[in-house]
């Protein structure tokens, strides 16, 4: 899917700072800035590279201050704000962008064309920028182009200050030079593609502002390092090319071999672009981003375990962890098990799907699936759900695949029956089993569950107890585990239907909210007494392959949650009728923390929402009509107004419902694609005339 966007667009500079591409490697690393390249976040840079020491995200390089010469003069296409004005004004040149395979923007100066393309090499920690001039007229006059690269070298959740004591020397190298200001990070090489032109001019560039860093009540200017300038000589049709990366990318033959690079580059990606511009065709290929091969530190061990060397034997090469969002989030279990069957089995890479399968299941301990993985394996276990999500991970798999059940017996298996004997026997931190059979949850202090945001060191949405979707997902997960187990003739299991049968009457008894506006179930079950809060968590009494609620209330849940919590974007996390409802995503911290699951919408309950309405509709054509032209602006005019192409983290939870968190987050790319396919196999028909029709909206 390909994004244009024309003069009229490009000059409107208030819309298009909130229009943001994203370009990613598969490693971990991003490019990512907005559509006139005038970053308005921290998190934006040209080069931001993922590293196993110091672990996380780096900005390396932030951005280039960009212009050409000619007869004379200095035209910028490049753009920054600064204390009470923009410069360069880049943008005033700026005839046309692009992003879909690659970002792209186009300048114009009288009878000249100037544009310029970047790319990330595909498993390289390396940028590639290209520069082509195009001329109509046959008597150009000499052109120079000038790059002043400007360094942050820092933690993306940082930013930089002017400080004396940094080293701003670059060091030469063939085609250009290298510099290294943070000695704790690697040497950042500056090469191009021509004869070597770079003159060190060390300077710093001060007080950059970010304005999104503002908005959200972060720090927002930044000083930046020039170390030096580049001038290229560059003729029509001939393109020159800069690069940044942690390795010396161009030995020898300069501009041939940087060509041959992105011209590879190039023709993998326009390979892997669907031959159909299908919404689901986009979404797939939007979901391989997310997944990518962790940095190595030197130091780790081989695995020593049998079982684990004949698996990296099996799925060597294959992504080892999913991103959970960029521009911040690293890889969490429980977001990475919910995306894995939209970003892999639904988008036709069971591969890479049961290589992150068999990981996280290996990383077990104890019953518990990490719920934050990090490259040196000191991986963070604090989360109840994610075991439970693991569970539902190797179900959706088995829906995808029958024929995964050996797959299933030696990689799974033997995490399922971990967790569910750990669980099931009261083994696990801050978990306990109650006479019923249902999971005890935290304490006032905790916050275990996907609704787990703190303000001011408390949780903004107190669920200790037994919050309904955990209750959920452990009846789910008992009785998946006892149709796994006579699957795979395990010895020694103890079958748990008359538990499980017990548990569905009291289940009912103790979420059963009956109200006059429409029965529903409550959030929360605690001590007797019930969070009767309308919020979307109780669809997974309903949404999962083996719910627990009764089927003649599935109705009333679904109508409840649609009633209250549906918008175009996704569901509200709480009612608007409740008195603790924020409408708006907004403010500083404490303020966004306080609002994350108090109203916003979030996309990724959509995959959920779907499989419930699904189950209760006694009409399914014309439920899966209804929803999808209800949700028609998340698939047409979203995917142009906040990451290009990408499905946003939340929303706000009133209209216009704003874009907000993360430009590009897994699991809302995920469920999405999962919901799309999902309503295309109930009614094939009604979907069909909504992909058609959304050619126009597009």
């Amino acid at each position: 899917m390909k994004f244009h966007f024309d003069r009229p667009s490009c000059q409107n500079l208030r819309r298009v700072l909130r229009q943001e591409w994203l370009e990613t490697n598969g490693l971990g690393d991003y490019a990512s800035s907005t559509l006139v390249c005038c970053n308005t976040r921290k998190y934006h840079g040209l080069f931001v590279t993922e590293l196993a020491r110091p672990a996380g995200r780096h900005v390396m390089l932030s951005t280039l201050e960009e212009s050409i010469l000619m007869a004379g003069r200095e035209f910028f296409i490049s753009c920054r704000k600064h204390p009470g004005l923009y410069h360069p004004r880049g943008h005033e040149y700026m005839q046309e962008a692009r992003a879909g395979l690659w970002p792209c923007q186009r300048y114009r100066f009288g009878d000249l064309f100037l544009s310029r393309e970047l790319m990330l090499l595909p498993g390289r920690h390396a940028l590639v920028v290209r520069y082509l001039v195009e001329c109509d007229s046959p008597d150009a006059p000499p052109l120079t182009l000038r790059l002043k690269p400007l360094a942050a070298c820092r933690n993306m959740h940082a930013v930089r200050r002017e400080d004396g004591g940094v080293d701003m020397r670059s060091s030469a190298t063939l085609f250009g030079a290298s510099v290294r200001p943070n000695p704790e990070l690697p040497e950042l090489f500056l090469q191009t593609s021509g004869p070597r032109a770079y003159t060190a001019a060390p300077d710093w560039y001060r007080k950059i502002e970010y304005l999104v860093e503002q908005e959200r009540g972060f720090e927002w200017q930044e000083d930046l390092i020039m170390p030096g300038v580049f001038e290229l000589a560059i003729k029509p049709g001939q393109p020159v090319y800069f690069t940044a990366s942690t390795e010396s990318l161009q030995k020898e033959h300069g501009r041939g071999e940087i060509d041959a690079l992105w011209q590879e580059a190039a023709r993998r990606r326009m390979e892997e672009e669907a031959a159909d511009d299908s919404i689901q065709a986009h979404l797939a290929l939007e979901g391989k981003r997310f997944l990518i091969r962790m940095p190595r530190d030197g130091a780790q061990a081989a695995p020593a375990a049998p079982e684990e060397a004949e698996f990296h034997r099996q799925y060597d090469g294959a992504p080892d962890a999913v991103v959970a969002g960029y521009h911040w989030f690293g890889s969490w279990g429980r977001d990475t098990l919910i995306a894995l069957p939209g970003l892999t089995f639904c988008a036709g890479r069971r591969r890479e799907g049961e290589a992150l399968l068999a990981r996280m299941g290996m990383a077990a301990r104890d019953g518990l699936i990490p719920n934050l993985l990090l490259a040196d394996g000191n991986h963070a276990y604090n989360s109840v759900d994610a075991s439970l999500w693991y569970v539902w991970a190797v179900q959706m798999l088995l829906r995808e695949d029958p024929e995964a059940l050996p797959f299933v017996r030696r990689y799974c298996w033997p995490a399922i029956r971990q967790i569910v004997d750990a669980y099931g026997q009261g083994r696990v931190p801050f978990i306990s089993v109650d006479v019923e059979g249902f999971l005890n949850v935290g304490d006032e202090n905790t916050q275990l569950t996907w609704m787990d945001a703190t303000a001011n060191g408390r949780p903004v949405t107190p669920r200790h107890g037994q919050p309904v979707e955990i209750s959920a997902l452990w009846y789910n997960a008992l009785a998946f585990s006892d149709w796994l187990a006579r699957k795979l003739d395990a010895r020694n299991w103890r079958d748990s239907e008359g538990l499980r049968r017990r548990m569905r009457v009291v289940f009912t008894h103790r979420y059963w909210v009956r109200d006059f506006r429409g029965d529903y179930l409550a959030d929360v079950w605690r001590d007797g007494e019930k969070d009767v809060r309308v919020r979307p968590n109780q669809l997974l009494a309903v949404s999962l392959p083996y719910p627990i609620l009764e089927e003649d209330n599935y109705a009333a849940v679904v109508s409840r949650v649609r009633q209250c919590l549906l918008t175009p974007y996704g569901l509200r996390t709480l009612a608007p009728s409740a008195p603790d409802y924020c409408s708006l995503y907004e403010g500083g911290p404490a303020e966004r923390d306080g609002a994350y699951h108090q109203g916003t919408v979030w996309p990724w309950l959509l995959g959920a929402y779907g499989d419930a309405l699904l189950r209760a509709a006694w009409d399914e054509q014309g439920a899966v009509d209804a929803l999808l032209h209800t949700l028609t602006p998340l698939f047409t005019r979203h995917l142009k107004e906040a990451g290009l192409g990408s499905i946003s983290e939340i929303f706000d939870g009133d209209p216009p419902h704003r874009p907000d968190g993360c430009i590009a987050q897994a699991w809302s790319t995920a469920e999405s694609l999962r919901l799309l396919r999902t309503l295309e196999q109930a009614a094939p028909d009604v979907y069909a005339r909504w992909q058609a029709g959304l050619q126009g909206e597009c």
